[in-house]
């Protein structure tokens, strides 16, 4: 695929919150099951268009708190069994193109064979790293959050040493930097307790596109559009 932008000023953190695979599914007559696993393949493309193009450090919102606990008994043990297939058949590859995978949220509440399969996963240690991709799960920015304060005050870390800084390294995300670009597909216009703490200087992109049709030229389209915006990062 020819590039349609500056190479050089690739974001080199992406966020996404990949909405719409219920909604295509049942354009598509389709069990919302295979909405999800389309868009499970939809997300291999994406990661792999990204270490094409040079993104560092790729976040995406797979399963939020509210979706896991709300959701239909089918509907996430379906999701569960295609997260279980995508870890299984994407290990080897990972650990050779050099994809370090990282889990945001809470997965102590998940079944047996999904929390030994995202382990298998996270426990790969790479040689050539080029990529770390953060999935979401069971995940809420505000959890997030207090999590963060309720393990400063368990370090017995003394006010005045509080900062913004300290914060950051009680995150999930610690060691990474913030997201330059956040990207919803499937039409809706807010972040749903995505990454709050992160985002605060992110540019936000939002398009119709529903998430199993958000294709690499698509994402290439929203860097384009990061590209043309000037970052003030609040000077």
């Amino acid at each position: 695929m020819r590039k349609t932008f500056k190479s050089k000023s690739v974001p080199q953190h992406i966020a996404i919150i990949m909405d719409g695979n219920r909604r295509w599914a049942r354009q598509h007559h389709l069990p919302v099951t295979q909405g999800h696993r389309a868009g499970a393949e939809n997300l291999e493309r994406i990661v792999t268009h990204c270490q094409k193009i040079g993104v560092k450090h790729l976040t995406v919102y797979a399963l939020s708190t509210e979706n896991w606990r709300k959701r239909a008994k089918a509907e996430v043990r379906g999701i569960f069994n295609i997260l279980i297939e995508a870890v299984r058949r994407k290990t080897k590859e990972y650990k050779r193109q050099g994809v370090k995978v990282f889990i945001l949220g809470n997965i102590q509440d998940f079944p047996n064979k999904v929390r030994q399969a995202l382990e298998k996963i996270l426990n790969i240690v790479k040689e050539h790293e080029r990529l770390k991709f953060n999935i979401a799960l069971n995940y809420g920015g505000r959890a997030e959050i207090v999590r963060a304060i309720k393990r400063i005050i368990e370090d017995g870390v003394p006010p005045g040493k509080v900062n913004e800084k300290l914060i950051s390294r009680y995150l999930y995300t610690n060691g990474q930097p913030d997201p330059d670009l956040v990207i919803r597909t499937g039409g809706e216009i807010r972040i749903s307790n995505f990454l709050l703490w992160q985002l605060s200087y992110a540019e936000l992109y939002f398009t119709k596109t529903l998430w199993p049709d958000f294709s690499e030229k698509e994402l290439d389209k929203a860097i384009q559009e990061f590209q043309r915006r000037e970052r003030r990062l609040g000077r």
